[in-house]
């Protein structure tokens, strides 16, 4: 059974740093990419960033390229996405989404499971 739980989400004043994992079991972590998104309540999904199976590819939104970093170990089965430079409207909640394959990260087709959930919200 596939299982990704999402952790790090928390308060965070403007311009700090959070650092999300996303710790994943029930399949061979190494062999599929990764998403982070967010849902954002009024405006649904967005996609922020993706990693190939390998980490060697890695792919940004505009909205947070330059702020956010993916990374994953999979010697631990776990996903990272560094944000720092957090601003107010980043505030939602962060969801680790499974692709159905090593590549395409940005493709919603491409994905197949989804975690429940961090909530970060950034407020002064």
């Amino acid at each position: 059974q596939v299982q990704l739980a999402e952790a790090g989400g928390g308060l965070a004043q403007p311009g700090g740093s959070l650092r999300l994992s996303c710790a994943t079991s029930g399949f061979a972590f190494r062999m599929y990419a990764m998403v982070w998104a967010r849902r954002i309540p009024g405006k649904g999904l967005e996609w922020l960033s993706g990693i190939t199976n390998d980490g060697a590819d890695t792919f940004y939104a505009d909205s947070v390229k330059g702020r956010f970093t993916i990374s994953r170990d999979n010697a631990k089965s776990t996903m990272y996405l560094q944000m720092n430079n957090l601003k107010p409207e980043d505030t939602a909640l962060y969801l680790c989404v499974k692709c159905r394959g090593p590549t395409g990260p940005m493709n919603p087709g491409q994905w197949d499971a989804w975690g429940e959930g961090t909530l970060v919200t950034v407020s002064s």
